[in-house]
């Protein structure tokens, strides 16, 4: 007999990239138990700050050690997420996980970044019908996203990078670059003389 095919559930599909159905109950219970989790994060006080990035910690796909994020945030599942080491994320960020976002050691994120996984087709009768899709965001090590940043859907920002206030990220950022704008692009590379312009400052920070 010939062999069938076990059917993907929507969960898979969803993090495969493929079209999947948001409304599918096991992906609805996913999003109820993050809303309930995000519920406690975000009104707990900030006194108790060991005990809601605890919270945090149990709801992501990974949390590295001395993160901080503040409220309000917001996610749609939080098991797609994953941070790294010295994570901080300021005021009302928002991450639409429907696909991983992946992201590296020493990154902030200033007020209202937003990172969206999620896409819906450009056919309106596809789109009616309630199928989506989502595509990974991965941001690297030592980055730096400025306020209010729409990272979109299938993204890659390399290491070392920062990104202007405002900018709308469609495209790829490559490692060492400054990139700003809508749509987001490099401006120039981070060079040496940058290391010793911050580098000088720093000491007379300490010298002062």
């Amino acid at each position: 007999m010939p062999k069938t095919t076990k059917k993907l559930s929507e969960k898979q599909k969803m993090l495969s990239g493929a079209l999947y159905c948001a409304n599918d109950p096991e992906l609805q219970s996913l999003m109820l138990h993050c809303r309930q989790v995000l519920s406690s994060f975000n009104n707990i006080s900030n006194i108790d700050l060991a005990f809601k990035m605890k919270l945090l910690s149990k709801l992501f796909g990974k949390m590295g050690e001395n993160c901080f994020i503040q409220p309000t945030f917001r996610c749609d599942y939080g098991c797609n997420i994953e941070v790294g080491d010295n994570f901080f994320a300021n005021y009302d960020c928002i991450f639409l996980d429907v696909n991983k976002i992946k992201i590296g050691d020493n990154v902030f994120f200033a007020p209202r970044v937003c990172i969206y996984t999620a896409g819906h087709p450009i056919d309106k009768e596809v789109r009616f019908i309630q199928l989506e899709y989502g595509y990974p965001v991965t941001i690297g090590n030592d980055v730096w996203v400025g306020g209010n940043v729409v990272i979109n859907p299938g993204v890659t920002i390399g290491n070392n990078v920062v990104i202007g206030s405002g900018s709308v990220v469609t495209h790829d950022i490559p490692s060492d670059s400054v990139a700003a704008g809508v749509p987001c692009k490099v401006i120039r590379k981070i060079t040496e003389e940058d290391k010793a312009y911050w580098a000088k400052q720093k000491d007379a920070y300490f010298n002062s």
